[in-house]
């Protein structure tokens, strides 16, 4: 998974702030929660939610999209 600081999802261009397409999973922590989302184009995201908002943290390729092969 790949850290992000944009706005929108980098392969689909789905907001970031726009509500999840898919949530996956929530998770309360001491700072707030943690929210497992899938995005419209298959990308899972890590989204943090405390006194700041709600921000994606991580998010992965989406699915079906295979691994860079490095030097292969």
């Amino acid at each position: 998974m790949t850290s992000t600081t944009g706005t929108v999802c980098p392969h689909c261009g789905w907001p970031d702030g726009a509500e999840p397409y898919q949530v996956v999973s929530r998770h309360t922590t001491a700072a707030g929660s943690t929210v497992w989302t899938r995005c419209a184009c298959g990308s899972l995201q890590v989204r943090m939610a405390d006194a700041r908002g709600m921000r994606v943290v991580s998010r992965s390729r989406p699915t079906g999209t295979p691994a860079h092969s490095h030097g292969r």
